[in-house]
């Protein structure tokens, strides 16, 4: 919901640590490094560790901005760096809830894991594909000078927002079922939000 109006401060931040420190770093190895940090976090939350798991999962987060920041400012943008961004990225988000129900397992966590994924499948085709009609049509994030490799349609479950639940989730491991169906069902709200976009302007 947010998305957009963070990035310009996201790159204010980043930008003058990444031109500073970064300049010999090629962004996908920033790209494997937030994996790493998210894989890690994923090990951490199965056995437990959630302060440990909070931190790789920040560290992740952060890491994962600052690949397209260490990218734009070195001028070493590249179709595959963000393909390969969002691939990890999405593999990240279905592994962390994941280690938090095989942490503590209950049929209550198994279910609501089992709701919160699959909005997240639809989810992805509800955005993905309509970015790709958007390029298509030559309104894409180019177009629009948006500091992004496609456009994201806007909705109430973006980036900021996903950042926010999988915080939560770690925070409060005990409260998953409810954080998960919450997260749920704003998500597939999210989803009807594009729907309707897409009837109005497609």
């Amino acid at each position: 919901m947010i998305d957009k109006a963070l990035r310009v401060p996201k790159e204010e931040v980043l930008a003058p640590f990444a031109s500073r420190f970064l300049r010999h770093v090629h962004p996908t190895t920033v790209t494997f490094l937030a994996f790493g940090a998210g894989v890690a976090s994923c090990v951490a939350v199965w056995q437990q560790a959630y302060g440990v798991g909070i931190s790789l999962w920040l560290l992740n987060r952060v890491l994962d901005g600052l690949d397209g920041t260490v990218a734009r400012v070195h001028d070493k943008q590249s179709d595959f760096g963000a393909y390969l961004d969002i691939v990890l990225d999405t593999a990240i988000y279905a592994l962390i809830p994941s280690a938090i129900v095989l942490g503590a397992p209950s049929q209550a966590g198994w279910c609501s894991l089992l709701v919160l994924l699959i909005s997240f499948y639809v989810n992805a085709a509800s955005w993905m594909y309509l970015a790709g009609l958007l390029e298509k049509r030559s309104l894409g994030a180019k177009s629009q000078s948006e500091l992004t490799t496609i456009t994201m349609p806007g909705g109430l479950v973006e980036g900021a927002e996903t950042v926010l639940f999988f915080t939560l989730f770690l925070v409060f491991p005990a409260a998953q079922v409810y954080l998960f169906v919450l997260m749920a069902v704003l998500v597939l709200a999210t989803i009807a939000q594009r729907l309707i976009w897409a009837t109005r302007h497609l």
